[in-house]
């Protein structure tokens, strides 16, 4: 399921998982599939889905519960504090991604 559009492929799943979760095809308390599963129905190795479901912890719509699960933050949980750590972070992910897309490109049209 992840295509070759230049978007790397944990943004592309964060971003269907984040879409499922705002249409309410994933509602508040829901445990998301597991890893495996995850990574099964995208196509992804088991570390793009582990960054994809990162982000959707970083931006508070998910929490993992030890050895129980991540699930479908409840509106009425509290969100994780936003910090300049955070922030710094959320950037360098962004750059990064923004790298690794235009070296997928170059390749992408090398090949």
């Amino acid at each position: 399921m992840v295509k070759n559009t230049g978007r790397p492929g944990y943004l592309q799943i964060a971003d269907d998982l984040r879409d499922q979760i705002r249409r309410g095809s994933l509602a508040p308390g829901d445990p998301l599939p597991s890893t495996t599963q995850l990574a099964t129905a995208y196509d992804a190795s088991l570390s793009v889905v582990k960054l994809a479901v990162g982000v959707l912890r970083n931006e508070g719509l998910v929490i993992g519960q030890q050895g129980k699960g991540v699930f479908v933050r409840d509106d009425t949980a509290p969100a994780p504090p936003a910090s300049d750590d955070l922030t710094e972070i959320r950037a360098t992910i962004r750059d990064l991604s923004e790298r690794l897309a235009r070296v997928e490109s170059t390749l992408a049209d090398r090949q």
